[in-house]
């Protein structure tokens, strides 16, 4: 287990050493409550990835597709909304989930039967009113 601790100030280097970490993982189920940083934190991640889209949740649309002109297709999940797996197979998730390019997923735990082995577990927690911890199971 890696540990990052980062405030807003320093989020863009905590996103680069999140993707020094984790080598050439692509496939990231991230954890924590509401309002933990989940999507700031992907945001910062695309960044880093030089994803020329806008990166926002996708809480309504479930999946949004960005691109990168150095790594391809990206992809953000919220699986907030869903009632159940079923939901996630209809979309096609499991095509994204090994496709070998980046998958940045929200609220995961929805859809942990669908999580591939190779799927790197990522939890984010409030130290403070502006403090995180990110803690990556390697």
């Amino acid at each position: 287990m890696k540990e990052i601790i980062f405030d807003l100030s320093t989020i863009k280097s905590a996103a680069k050493e999140f993707l020094s970490l984790v080598g050439e993982r692509r496939l990231f189920a991230f954890e924590g409550k509401m309002g933990a940083g989940k999507t700031t934190f992907i945001k910062a991640l695309c960044e880093q990835l030089e994803v020329e889209d806008n990166v926002c949740s996708p809480t309504f649309a479930i999946v949004n597709e960005y691109y990168s002109n150095v790594y391809g297709e990206v992809y953000h999940f919220d699986f907030y909304r869903l009632t159940s797996e079923e939901q996630a197979l209809d979309i096609g998730t499991e095509e994204y989930l090994y496709s070998d390019h980046y998958c940045f997923l929200e609220w995961a735990e929805n859809i942990k039967n669908l999580l591939p082995d190779h799927c790197t577990k990522v939890y984010i927690s409030p130290i403070d009113a502006t403090q995180r911890k990110i803690e990556i199971d390697l």
